[in-house]
């Protein structure tokens, strides 16, 4: 299928971080989709509603209203992510997050689009008690996904479908959001799944590299701490979140290439 507009929803994932820079906005792994479908359409349009740190019923509630008269039917793909954050938080509440999930999904299937889901990983390799959580939390979440998906018979991106998901090498040096590497690899992966052209060599193996001296990892871990980890202890203390006044990228049809 040909599309004519591409509507993106969700959080940092989805928006791009921490991709290349490119006119001041993160480039992401849906304005590389973007570039392809333009290619294979006269016309085509795209809008990214997606802003970092957004929980789904956030989504569902300011996003997915923004994004329902921006759609025209099957010609329109829409991707929708957004529950790992809620996951990701303390007070993480299972039953809350499949509510406001299968609704925002719900209205978004009732528009006739064609509607693309993802997965998120459940073992993120370190070990020990927090990987335990996090791995029963984001398989919760997964359920969720899959089960929606079923339902409505649709699209889903399951993170395993790249060999190399779990290789930290594709991720930036926050440890949570994927690298330009890491943004090309999903974004050839969705390519792939919707029928369009893609880079037959996107699971090639990832070249890892050279292992720095310990006082260097050990001086990155302090920095990562520092610059990462306790802003995001620090807005949790306060409820905030690093979306709070942004807006996303595109937030209206845009003509695509727009740079």
């Amino acid at each position: 299928m040909q599309y004519t507009r591409f509507i993106v929803l969700g959080d940092s994932f989805s928006e791009g971080m921490s991709d290349e820079i490119i006119d001041g906005k993160y480039r992401g792994w849906a304005d590389r989709v973007a570039d392809v479908l333009a290619t294979q359409t006269p016309g085509f349009t795209y809008a990214n509603l997606a802003i970092r740190g957004k929980l789904v019923h956030q989504v569902l509630d300011d996003q997915v209203p923004l994004a329902l008269p921006l759609i025209d039917g099957p010609n329109t793909l829409v991707s929708f992510h957004a529950g790992a954050n809620d996951a990701l938080r303390p007070n993480y509440n299972h039953s809350a997050v499949r509510t406001a999930y299968v609704r925002a999904v719900t209205k978004l299937v009732e528009t006739g689009a064609t509607i693309i889901l993802f997965t998120v990983l459940e073992k993120n390799g370190n070990g020990g008690k927090a990987s335990a959580v996090w791995e029963e939390r984001m398989g919760t979440f997964n359920k969720i996904v899959r089960e929606v998906a079923d339902k409505f018979n649709l699209l889903v991106m399951d993170a395993s479908m790249d060999p190399e998901s779990s290789n930290p090498n594709l991720l930036a040096f926050d440890r949570l959001h994927l690298n330009v590497a890491g943004h090309y690899r999903v974004a050839q992966a969705v390519l792939e799944r919707i029928g369009a052209p893609f880079d037959l060599g996107w699971k090639e193996p990832v070249v890892s590299p050279k292992k720095k001296p310990m006082i260097i990892r050990k001086a990155m871990t302090f920095l990562w701490f520092v610059t990462f980890a306790l802003p995001w202890v620090w807005r949790r203390i306060r409820g905030r979140s690093s979306g709070d006044g942004r807006s996303g990228k595109y937030t209206s049809l845009t003509s695509w290439p727009a740079h």
